[in-house]
Formats: structure tokens, sequence, C-alpha cells
């Protein structure tokens, strides 16, 4: 991983993929690109940012990335609240954003990841792609296409014998990001991204954080029941709503 791209890395565990990245020795240079400029805090001498809108109908800005070896995509967004309180705004550009773009800059980048040549690359889901998920609809819409594109990518690749794959990276909430408004504190978040850097090396295909000693009962139950594990999590929700 010498010269990697990051899109969505101004902040949350973009920006710590991004600094654990650039503290490597064999690590060149991080491009960092996101809707905002990186907050001067967190600049050294590797980290390179830009700026760029993800529902841009143009990509050719990343044609200047030609020599990364590395692509991680953590851009995305959501917020809870009811399907009937969300307008077609929201809908379209949740995709455009949380879905479309990622595949695109996939597609961008293809090449490199269907070669016999060294590429890693990781990309942000959310545990929400693999069930129903009220208050949380429209988002978990966005991430359950982005799991399914993933894994069929994954297919073609092997079968082309690619030795590159997509990690597909699926997280339930993550303390230490801005997604829930929240602030960025990189200490909460710097284990999380060495790991997700470690899977990536070894061109492991899904990571779920925590699947063990929480997600793997909560898939089962789902698998077991989804209107009663839908039911569960809509109450779950509602009771942090309340809590706010």
């Amino acid at each position: 991983m010498k010269r990697v791209l990051i899109v969505g890395g101004a902040n949350g565990i973009g920006l710590s993929i991004a600094k654990e990245l650039s503290d490597m020795k064999e690590c060149e240079t991080v491009y960092v690109v996101d809707k905002a400029r990186l907050e001067r805090e967190y600049k050294n001498d590797k980290i390179q940012d830009f700026v760029f809108d993800l529902t841009s109908p143009d990509y050719s800005f990343f044609d200047c990335f030609h020599d990364i070896d590395t692509l991680v995509v953590t851009a995305g967004f959501g917020k809870l609240a009811l399907f009937k309180d969300v307008d077609e705004r929201y809908i379209v550009d949740s995709f455009n954003v949380n879905t479309v773009a990622c595949i695109r800059l996939i597609k961008h980048f293809y090449e490199k990841l269907d070669s016999k040549k060294d590429f890693y690359c990781g990309i942000m889901v959310s545990i929400a792609g693999f069930m129903s998920s009220p208050f949380f609809s429209v988002y978990a819409a966005t991430k359950a296409a982005l799991k399914i594109f993933i894994e069929s990518v994954n297919v073609e690749l092997i079968k082309s014998g690619a030795v590159n794959r997509i990690l597909n990276v699926s997280p339930g909430s993550i303390k230490g990001t801005a997604f829930y408004k929240g602030k960025t504190d990189l200490s909460l978040v710097s284990e999380l991204a060495k790991e997700i850097i470690s899977r990536m090396e070894r061109k492991e295909d899904l990571f779920i954080p925590h699947y063990e000693d929480i997600f793997k009962e909560v898939l089962h139950r789902y698998y077991m029941d989804f209107r009663s594990e839908g039911i569960h999590s809509y109450e779950y929700k509602l009771q942090s709503l309340n809590k706010r």
C-alpha cells in the first residue's frame, strides 16, 4: 500500500485509516478526497487532500490518481427517520453517495482490480445492509445494494483469475465518527482502522466488526424470523431516539 486513495477520508474511520497508513514506512502518499477540506491538524507530509462532489456527473477528476495501488471508500451518510418523514431529495442523494458513487469508483479503477498485480480495496458498507432496518430504511437499502454488488463482482474477479478482492466492511454503529452528528475522535476508531488495513492486505472479502460477540446472534435471529427481528429493531431504535 504505497499510494492510497481514500474517498470520504476527511473525518471518522476514513481519516483514521489515512492517518494509520501515513504512519507506515512503506506508504508514500495518501490522497484524501471528500466534500470538505481536511482540517489542518490532521495533515502531514504524506497526506494530500482534495475536494470533490460525489454526486457530480463527471468522474474524470479521478483520472489524476492513476498511480494508486489502494482504494478505500468510506463516504456515506444516513439519518434515523421513518420513511414517511424523508423527502425524495434525500432518497436520491442517499443512493447517489452511498451506492452509485462506490460503484462508479470501482468501475473507474476496475482494470487495477481485475488483475494479477496487487491492488487493495475496501468499501465501507454497513450491517444495516444485511437485514431490515426500520427508521433506517433508505440507508439500509443503499447498503444492501452495495453488499450484493460487491459479492457479485468478487465472484467475477475469482473467475477471471484476478488476485484482488473488494473488502466489504460492515460495522454497526461506530463511536468516534461524525455519522450521527458526532465528532471525530481518532482514539476511538484507530484499532478498527488498523484491522481494516490488515484485512485489505490479506485480500479478504468480508469484515463484520464484533461479529462473534454481537452480530452472529443478531443475524441468526433475523434469518430465523425476519419479521420478529424487524420489530425488535424498530423498538430498539425508537428507544434510542427517545433518549436523545
